[in-house]
C-alpha cells in the first residue's frame, strides 16, 4: 500500500493559513495599519472601497524596506521582531509573526511600493495568490504603499461569505478606531469611495475620543489613573448616565495593543456596582502598561486575545482604577438640582400650618412639577441621578407627614361640559394610544391612594391602573391583569410590520428639521438600513459627513422627542442584532415597537387605558409581546377566592 501523507503546496498551505489571519477586509486593514505603526509612521491614510471588497490601500510615511526586505516580507513566517523563542516575552510591537502579508498575498491581489529615506529609488512588487508577478524599482515617496485588491478573488467561497457592504464597512471602521485611539500621537485619515470619513490629527488621547466618535462625548469623560510597581492603568471612563445597551464602546488596551477580556470587563463593571441600569454597558477607554514577560500575546492568530500571569492581580487594580476615578470625579448619583423647583419654600410651606393658602397653592404646583416631570411620558430618558432623587425626595416627604393636597388638574361640575370635554379629548387618540395625553384631564380623585397601591382613572368604569404598571379590568370570569408596556409593544409592532411589509409608513413633517451626529459604524449602519427607516414613516436623509437630517417621524408619534426616537431606535436594533437573530425588517418593527411603547411609571386615564385594550385584542396574536413576554393573565374568582380560603 503506498504512502498517503503528503505535504501540500505553497499556494494551498498559505490559503489555509490566511483563512486564521484574513477572516474579512477588516483583518486586513488591522493588519496593515498595524505594519503602518510598527514602521514609526506619523501619518497613515486609509482608503477603502466597495467596503474593501476591490480595493483597500494603506499609506505611510515610515522607514520603507530595501528592496530584498520587501521581496522577503511576503515570505511566510519571515520577520525582523523574532530571533529566538524569549523575544516573545518582550514584544511590544503591533505585528511579529510575520505572516500577515504572506497571508493577504495569498488570497488577493497585492501591489507594494516603498522606499527608505537614504535610496533615491524605492520599489514595486505585484503578487497574485502568493505568485510573484513583477518587482522593479520606482519613483516613490519616503514611506510604503500597499495596495490590496479583489479580496478573496481566487477563493470564491470565501467571498460569498461576506456580508453587506455596510456590515464589512463597519467591522472596518471598528479595527480602524482601535489602532487610532491605541496611538493619539499619530494622524489616521480614512477614505470611503472617495468620500472622507475621519481625518484625525495628531494630539491628546481625550481630543482623540472626541474626534472619533462626537462633541456629547466631552461631557461624559472622566480621567482614570493608578501606578503600581506591577501595572500601570490610564484612560478615560465614562458617567454612568452615559451608559448604553449595547456593548462596543469598550476599549482595553495592553502596551498599547488592543485586546478582549471578559475578566478585565468584569472588574470595570463591578466597579460601576448600583451605578448603572441593568443591561447597560458604560465607555471606556483603558490602557494598561505591564511588564511583557508578565504576558503571553502569542495565544490567537488575531492577537486580541493575552494570557496574564497573575490575573487576580490585574483585574483588582483596573476595579480599583476606576472606583477612584467615579469617587474623584463624582459620578456617584446625586439630586438633579436642574428642575426649577424651589424645595426649601414648599417644605417650609407644607410644615408650617399657619401659612396663608396662597403659599400652600403654589407649594402644590411645585411638587407636581416636579413629580409630572418625573414621571411623563418620557420617563424612559430618566438618568440614575434623576430616578434616585425622587425616590429620595418622596421619601421625604412621607416622612413629614404630609402629601400633595389636590390635583393640578381641575373638573367641570356640568355633566354636558364633562361629555363635551371626553369628545374632544378622544379626537387625540385616532386608533392609537397617544404619547402625550390630554385625556389625563378626565383623571378622577387624589393622585394617589397610599393604602390600596393603585390610581382609580375613572369611576364611572371598571379599569384601574396599579402602580402605573399594570392595568386591571373586570372581565366575566373574574380580574384581568394586562402589562401596559408589553400591551402597547404588541399593538406598536403589528402596525410597523404591516408598514414594512406594505412600505406605506405615514410620516409627520417638521418646520424644523433636527439634525443628528452620528459615530462611523452607526452612520454605516443607518445607511444600510434607509429602505426600512423610510418605511416605518421617517422622513431622513444623509447631511453631511457622519451626519443625518431628520425632516419628519411616523405620523403617530408625533410629540415626541425626534433626536432622541432616532437614536434609540438604532441603539435598539443594534441591541438585538446582538442577541437575536432576525431579519431587518422584523428587527426594525421590534426596535421601534420597545422604543416608542408607553413605558412603566407612566400615568394613563381611563379613555387611555380602555382604548390600548380594544387595540390590544385587535391584533393577530394579543396574548404576547414580540419577545414573548405575556401581555396579560387572567384570574379566574375561583382562584381569587383560593387566597382568602383557610
Amino acid at each position: 500500500m503506498s504512502d498517503i501523507i503528503k505535504l501540500l503546496p505553497d499556494a494551498i498551505a498559505n490559503q489555509i493559513a490566511a483563512g486564521e489571519v484574513v477572516q474579512r477586509p477588516a483583518s486586513v486593514v488591522k493588519e496593515l495599519m498595524e505594519n503602518a505603526v510598527d514602521a514609526g509612521s506619523t501619518r497613515i491614510q486609509v482608503i477603502i472601497k466597495e467596503a474593501g471588497k476591490s480595493l483597500i490601500q494603506v499609506t505611510d510615511d515610515g522607514k520603507g524596506m530595501s528592496p530584498t526586505d520587501a521581496r522577503m516580507s511576503f515570505e511566510r513566517h519571515a520577520t525582523s521582531k523574532i530571533q529566538s523563542a524569549d523575544d516573545l516575552f518582550a514584544i511590544r510591537t503591533k505585528g511579529f509573526r510575520g505572516e500577515a502579508l504572506a497571508s493577504i498575498a495569498a488570497v488577493a491581489q497585492v501591489e507594494m511600493k516603498t522606499r527608505r529615506t537614504e535610496d533615491e529609488l524605492g520599489t514595486c512588487i505585484s503578487i497574485e495568490g502568493s505568485e510573484i508577478k513583477k518587482q522593479e524599482p520606482v519613483a516613490h515617496q519616503e514611506g510604503s504603499s500597499i495596495a490590496v485588491k479583489n479580496l478573496f478573488f481566487n477563493v470564491p467561497a470565501r467571498r460569498n461569505f461576506l456580508k453587506s457592504n455596510a456590515v464589512e464597512m463597519r467591522h472596518i471602521v471598528d479595527e480602524f478606531q482601535r489602532i487610532a485611539l491605541a496611538h493619539p500621537e499619530t494622524a489616521f485619515s480614512l477614505f470611503q469611495n472617495d468620500l472622507e470619513t475621519y481625518q484625525l490629527t495628531p494630539g491628546k488621547l481625550s481630543h482623540r475620543i472626541v474626534q472619533l466618535f462626537n462633541k456629547s462625548y466631552k461631557e461624559q469623560l472622566a480621567a482614570c489613573r493608578e501606578e503600581t510597581p506591577h501595572v500601570s492603568v490610564q484612560g478615560y471612563i465614562g458617567r454612568p448616565e452615559f451608559a448604553k445597551k449595547t456593548r462596543g464602546e469598550q476599549f482595553f488596551f495592553v502596551n498599547n495593543r488592543y485586546i478582549k477580556n471578559n475578566y478585565l470587563h468584569h472588574a470595570v463593571m463591578n466597579a460601576y456596582q448600583d451605578l448603572l441600569p441593568s443591561d447597560s454597558y458604560p465607555f471606556y477607554v483603558l490602557f494598561l502598561d505591564i511588564d511583557p514577560k508578565n504576558i503571553d500575546i502569542n495565544v490567537h492568530p488575531t492577537k486580541t486575545e493575552i494570557k496574564f500571569t497573575d490575573e487576580r492581580t490585574v483585574y483588582a487594580i483596573v476595579q480599583s482604577a476606576v472606583r477612584q476615578a467615579i469617587g474623584t470625579h463624582n459620578l456617584t448619583p446625586s439630586i438633579n438640582f436642574d428642575h426649577d423647583v424651589n424645595f426649601q419654600a414648599f417644605i417650609n410651606s407644607n410644615s408650617s400650618p399657619g401659612k396663608e393658602q396662597g403659599k400652600e397653592g403654589d407649594s402644590n404646583r411645585q411638587w407636581e412639577q416636579f413629580r409630572q416631570s418625573s414621571f411623563n411620558s418620557e420617563a424612559g430618558r430618566q438618568t440614575p441621578q434623576e430616578r434616585n432623587s425622587l425616590a429620595n425626595w418622596e421619601k421625604m416627604f412621607e416622612a413629614e407627614g404630609e402629601q400633595p393636597q389636590q390635583s393640578r388638574f381641575s373638573f367641570p361640575d356640568d355633566k354636558s361640559e364633562r361629555q363635551e370635554q371626553v369628545i374632544q379629548q378622544s379626537k387625540a387618540f385616532e386608533g392609537s394610544v397617544t404619547f402625550e395625553s390630554a385625556a389625563n384631564d378626565l383623571e378622577k380623585g387624589p393622585a394617589r391612594k397610599e393604602g390600596v397601591g393603585f390610581q382609580q382613572q375613572d369611576s364611572e368604569s371598571n379599569t384601574f391602573q396599579l402602580h402605573q404598571r399594570y392595568i386591571i379590568s373586570q372581565v366575566k370570569s373574574g380580574m384581568m391583569l394586562i402589562d401596559q408596556h408589553a400591551a402597547h409593544e404588541r399593538v406598536l409592532y403589528e402596525k410597523y410590520i404591516y408598514n414594512l411589509e406594505k412600505k406605506r409608513g405615514a410620516s409627520q413633517q417638521f418646520l424644523f428639521p433636527q439634525k443628528v451626529e452620528l459615530g462611523a459604524a452607526d452612520f454605516a449602519l443607518v445607511s444600510d438600513l434607509m429602505d426600512e427607516i423610510r418605511d416605518l414613516g421617517f422622513d431622513v436623509a444623509p447631511f453631511g459627513q457622519q451626519c443625518v437630517v431628520i425632516n419628519g417621524i411616523p405620523a403617530d408619534l408625533a410629540g415626541a422627542d425626534e433626536k432622541f426616537l432616532f437614536e434609540g431606535l438604532i441603539e435598539q436594533f443594534k441591541q438585538n442584532k446582538a442577541t437575536l437573530t432576525l431579519d431587518k425588517r422584523e428587527n426594525m418593527a421590534r426596535a421601534l415597537a420597545s422604543r416608542s411603547a408607553i413605558k412603566k411609571g407612566q400615568k394613563l386615564s381611563g379613555l387611555e387605558m380602555r382604548a390600548l385594550i380594544d387595540q390590544l385584542f385587535a391584533c393577530r396574536n394579543p396574548n404576547y409581546a414580540p419577545d414573548g413576554r405575556l401581555t396579560f393573565c387572567i384570574l379566574e374568582m375561583e382562584r381569587l377566592a383560593n387566597f382568602f380560603t383557610k
